[in-house]
């Protein structure tokens, strides 16, 4: 009960904050304005607008994994062709012994020195002569073998950058794809939202917040919080959470990792690579790390919300967390409960 009261405490001076930096939030007239025409209510159109930029995030994330997906196919395409590189000169080297054994051969009469003292009459040179010859067979078979091998290396190469060709490709056409998307999403919802009147828009404002804060009440009246056993923040947690808390008030970008914007995934990934750790980019990749449970959560751990695990923000404690809401917001710190939550991932573990 005491966790559940903290929390909501917390989350009412959050709300409290909102509203009162609201544009025209202190006007007398405020949120006395009409409803939206054509039938729809703010509310729906509150909705309407969620809904959009919930699509718009599903596309971001998408186009992040393609972009981190391009990269790592970028890499490995400049990988494969240094390892050209280098076998290239590696047969040019072996054609350079090749020819230097033939050019010797040819000196001494189409027969190297082995074959000319195996045919001596002196036996001690004969039976030297032999295992030098011995030793010139085996020679010139590891060269031929070594040829063999690197050249077969730079046919597998080739096969290999063929296909990394072809995955960088699909990535891009994917990428541009979920730009569309995003770009198509944001416009409709910026649309919607620059019809609305000055004292509609605060309006919005304060039926987002009240979303919000009736969500994370209903979250901790089922007890969530209740017995946790979470526990203090590690080093590299407290970092973490530094780092994201630093970045309140800069804007979402979509596809932003920083330092001046940052999308939901953007904040979270910057943020422990702060702590020294390397994360995935996308909030659905970082739904893959080590899974806790709710109760057990602490600070620096990642909350993945919605089904699609299209968002995430980063657990502060006390039920609240920070996150980058969606373009038009700012990074800023929210109910841990206000969205539907997924999963709880430890970055750490």
């Amino acid at each position: 009960m005491r966790q559940r009261r903290r929390g909501s405490i917390a989350l009412t001076l959050l709300c409290a904050m909102a509203l009162l930096t609201a544009p025209g939030a202190l006007a007398g007239t405020a949120f006395a304005a009409p409803e939206p025409q054509q039938g729809k209510s703010l509310e729906q159109v509150r909705k309407d607008i969620e809904d959009l930029y919930r699509e718009a995030g599903t596309a971001t994330d998408a186009f992040n994994l393609a972009e981190s997906e391009t990269k790592t196919q970028s890499d490995k395409i400049v990988e494969i062709a240094n390892l050209v590189l280098a076998g290239q000169d590696r047969i040019t080297a072996l054609k350079g012994r090749a020819g230097a054994a033939a050019r010797a051969q040819y000196r001494s009469g189409g027969l190297p020195p082995g074959a000319q003292l195996a045919l001596s009459n002196n036996p001690t040179q004969f039976l030297d002569g032999s295992d030098r010859l011995r030793q010139g067979e085996k020679a010139t078979s590891d060269l031929l073998s070594e040829m063999n091998r690197t050249q077969s290396d730079l046919q597998q190469y080739a096969r290999d950058a063929s296909a990394h060709w072809e995955t960088l490709e699909a990535n891009r056409v994917k990428q541009e794809t979920s730009k569309k998307q995003v770009e198509e999403k944001i416009k409709a919802a910026e649309d919607l939202e620059s019809k609305l009147e000055a004292e509609q828009k605060a309006r919005l404002l304060q039926l987002e917040a009240d979303a919000q804060y009736k969500a994370q009440n209903a979250w901790l009246s089922t007890g969530a919080l209740n017995g946790s056993k979470g526990g203090a923040a590690t080093d590299a947690g407290k970092r973490a959470v530094q780092f994201a808390t630093a970045q309140i008030g800069k804007p979402y970008v979509w596809g932003a990792e920083g330092p001046g914007s940052y999308d939901c995934s953007g904040l979270t990934s910057q943020a422990w690579i702060a702590a020294g750790k390397k994360i995935p980019r996308t909030s659905q990749e970082q739904l893959r790390l080590p899974k806790v449970a709710v109760k057990d959560m602490r600070p620096g751990d990642l909350i993945i919300y919605f089904d699609d695990a299209s968002h995430v923000g980063m657990y502060v404690g006390d039920g609240a967390m920070v996150h980058a809401p969606r373009p038009g917001r700012n990074v800023t710190m929210a109910g841990a409960g206000s969205m539907p939550i997924k999963a709880v991932v430890r970055p750490d573990a």
